[in-house]
């Protein structure tokens, strides 16, 4: 039983690593881009006098905006998930508490592979990016279309409805492509 404690502690710290490493890899860059562009945008264009590369730019931080949400997402969801592990290692709490906190560690990862496959049915749609976020009673949707429009939305909604089940409440909001 000590095995095993140790094994998901190790494996849980591994993960969490590396979860950081590709956070603060990828954190500095983007930060960059988007400095680059609202310097950019303030002045018109770069020094050359090119406006249409802080339109390129601008649409390089739009994008990573999605990211960057992504991203915070992840890392709260690994957090919780920390924090769960530690209750299903932790000697302290009766077996009923253990076995609770695994099966919501369990919700966590299957909660994240619908997200997932969310995204990828409604940018199989023909839009440009999707991101969805979803708990146990709402699910926002947040889409990136040339306009907003109510059939597609309403699409968008059935399609959830369908593959996710009964759901609370499912909100579409359009962002505007650039």
């Amino acid at each position: 039983m000590l095995l095993r404690k140790q094994t998901v502690w190790l494996l849980t710290m591994l993960s969490l690593v590396a979860v950081l490493s590709v956070y603060y890899i990828t954190s500095p860059q983007e930060t960059t881009v988007n400095q680059e562009a609202n310097e950019e945008t303030k002045s018109g264009g770069d020094e050359n006098g090119n406006a249409d590369q802080s339109t390129i730019v601008s649409n390089e931080s739009n994008d990573s905006a999605f990211e960057a949400m992504r991203m915070d997402l992840n890392d709260e969801r690994s957090k919780e998930k920390e924090e769960l592990t530690e209750k299903v290692a932790s000697s302290d709490l009766s077996e009923e508490e253990r076995v609770e906190a695994h099966g919501q560690i369990e919700e966590l990862d299957e909660l994240s592979t619908k997200e997932d496959m969310l995204e990828s049915m409604i940018v199989a749609l023909g839009y440009k990016d999707a991101l969805v976020r979803a708990d146990n009673k709402q699910i926002q949707i947040t889409v990136k279309a040339k306009k907003p429009d109510a059939e597609a939305a309403n699409k968008i909604i059935q399609m959830v409805t369908k593959e996710i089940g009964k759901t609370n409440a499912v909100a579409v909001e359009f962002q505007p492509e650039k």
